[in-house]
């Protein structure tokens, strides 16, 4: 009988020109690949930027997720200007996110005025046009802060422009009364006062007193502002009162 080990315990020599099996491992006698950073195939920008901020280990990772969340969290909550031509249900929503001072006046009631400093004493302040003046603000869409500006900024342009009126009229009386001396003599004298009486006393009879102050050709304590006006009316007065 044949012995079995000599009939085929013999193993075949593999095939001509194949190769033999790799380990089971793996190690086919290369050298192993070396080890990459997470941030290897990002651009040179972004590699700086993440060696900028620290981010160069595999943990780093976490921090930019948890970054960029945080990032895209604001975003949403950011308050964003709508477009110019955005519906007014917009413009609302955003304007109510704005602090109370920052907000647009929405009612004239709303609206309260401080005077300005250093106004004069004898300033006309006007009630009626600063009432009037809170509806346009509210119109305008302005703010507290930008309605109470153009208040100050108005009312401190009237204080001056009565300022310039009260220097003109002071000037013009002056001027009224050097042309009377020039021609009725001394304030103190019996001529000047005689004349002066008779231009009164016409100006009364005539009932032009209030109108004529009212024009501001007369002032509140009786004084001219034009020598015409009081020479007419003494040359009318001499005429009415001659029987006198």
């Amino acid at each position: 009988m044949t012995d079995l080990a000599d009939a085929g315990s013999v193993v075949a020599s593999p095939p001509a020109g194949n190769l033999a099996r790799p380990p089971a491992n793996g190690d086919n006698g290369s050298a192993p690949p070396a080890d990459k950073s997470w941030f290897d195939g990002l651009s040179e920008g972004n590699r700086k930027l993440a060696e900028t901020k620290g981010w160069t280990q595999p943990e780093s990772l976490d921090r930019v997720f948890t970054s960029y969340a945080e990032l895209e969290r604001q975003q949403d909550e950011s308050l964003r200007i709508p477009a110019a031509d955005a519906p007014g249900e917009d413009w609302d929503r955003f304007h109510a996110r704005l602090p109370e001072a920052m907000r647009p006046l929405t009612s004239p009631d709303k609206v309260e005025y401080r005077r300005p400093d250093g106004l004069p004493e004898d300033f006309a302040y006007s009630d009626e046009l600063a009432n009037a003046s809170k509806a346009w603000a509210v119109e305008a869409g302005a703010t507290p802060k930008v309605a109470q500006a153009y208040h100050d900024r108005f009312i401190g342009y009237m204080a001056e422009q009565a300022k310039v009126q009260q220097i003109a009229l002071a000037r013009s009386v002056e001027a009224t009364h050097d042309d009377l001396v020039r021609d009725w003599g001394p304030t103190d004298s019996d001529g000047f006062r005689r004349r002066l009486e008779v231009a009164n006393r016409a100006m009364k009879k005539l009932g032009l007193v209030d109108a004529y102050k009212a024009k501001g050709i007369l002032l509140p304590d009786g004084a001219l502002t034009d020598p015409q006006i009081a020479k007419a009316f003494h040359a009318i007065g001499e005429a009415m009162f001659r029987e006198d």
